[in-house]
């Protein structure tokens, strides 16, 4: 993939993302902010992807659209002190990048059947490090997997980007009111799965 590839993303213009600088990199170098943006998406890369994984149903797309991600960031990295939360801001970028791909028809590759998408685990916690924890994570993927695209894509936004509703409505086109629904459906329906297989009442909404 080029570095040229995509259109540059404009992810500061929107208000929820365009915030006075933050008391935490504000007042960082040019170097600085550098070295803050590509920490924070090594720290995120893989869980992105498997993000972007459940959205797209290939892995492929998904590393391509996070390295897209990656790019259009970059790009935009003067944008960055406005910025008040990274990583919501490249989970941000990378969903828009495959919601682009995903309009794209000559783009879109054959995906693969289902059990080649994996659900993001947490690695900065140690979650899905043991047996019974990578089974229940294999049980929340089915789950997300049998959600309403509009749903799965709230809910991961809200889940593994960690982004504010009004972020993820401008994310997504649609009035927050709308995205809150959407979400809480998601969650019920997500329970509802999950309840016939284990004593926990799966994912809560953080």
């Amino acid at each position: 993939m080029s570095p040229d590839s995509g259109e540059p993303p404009a992810p500061a213009t929107d208000k929820a993302q365009q915030r006075p600088l933050s008391a935490s990199h504000g007042g960082l170098s040019s170097t600085e902010l550098d070295e803050l943006l590509v920490n924070t998406f090594n720290a995120m890369k893989d869980e992105l992807i498997s993000t972007l994984n459940l959205l797209l149903r290939s892995r492929d797309d998904a590393i391509d659209m996070a390295q897209e991600a990656f790019l259009r960031c970059w790009k935009a990295k003067e944008q960055l002190p406005r910025v008040a939360n990274p990583r919501a801001w490249i989970f941000q970028v990378g969903m828009n990048a495959s919601r682009d791909l995903r309009r794209s028809a000559w783009k879109r590759k054959s995906r693969p059947m289902l059990e080649n998408v994996s659900f993001p685990a947490r690695p900065e916690t140690g979650f899905g490090s043991t047996l019974e924890e990578r089974e229940e994570l294999e049980a929340v993927r089915m789950a997300v997997a049998e959600l309403r695209e509009e749903e799965r894509e709230v809910f991961l936004l809200r889940q593994s980007g960690e982004m504010t509703y009004e972020e993820i409505a401008i994310t997504v086109g649609r009035p927050v009111g709308t995205v809150k629904t959407q979400m809480r459906s998601a969650l019920q329906r997500v329970k509802a799965i999950l309840a016939p297989h284990s004593p926990t009442e799966g994912p809560a909404e953080g």
